[in-house]
């Protein structure tokens, strides 16, 4: 993962946007990476849902390396991308963008890839549904 790219923009379709509030903070006053991680998850799970046309789980989640803090009053934005499915699973690249209050520039935060499972109403795995073009 790198912020350094000749046209900087975000990957995927704009699936959750928040603002950070003080509730999200850590000990040091920026937001927590935990807090940032479960809204990647919001966002990634909702892009799965759609694609498996019903309920989804969280099975893994790659590394993820945070560029720089975010303080409170910024919007952060997730952006999902599917990038591969299975019989019942869906991996889906999440990367968050936020916009500090003080400015109109946006900037990468970090970036990580999900993977979900479709599962039934037992919470059992069962197979995706066949998409036709």
């Amino acid at each position: 993962m790198s912020d350094i790219d000749e046209d900087p923009s975000p990957v995927g379709t704009l699936t959750l946007q928040t603002l950070a509030m003080p509730a999200d903070t850590g000990p040091n006053s920026n937001i927590s990476g935990g807090w940032l991680m479960s809204q990647m998850d919001l966002a990634g799970a909702i892009c799965a849902h759609d694609y498996a046309q019903g309920r989804v789980t969280t099975v893994a989640v790659s590394a993820m390396a945070f560029l720089r803090p975010i303080p409170v009053g910024t919007t952060v934005s997730c952006y999902a991308q599917m990038l591969e499915t299975g019989r019942s699973s869906i991996q889906i690249l999440v990367e968050v963008w936020v916009r500090p209050r003080t400015s109109k520039e946006v900037l990468k935060v970090t970036e990580g890839e999900f993977v979900y499972v479709a599962i039934d109403g037992n919470g059992r795995t069962r197979s995706l549904p066949v998409v036709t073009a």
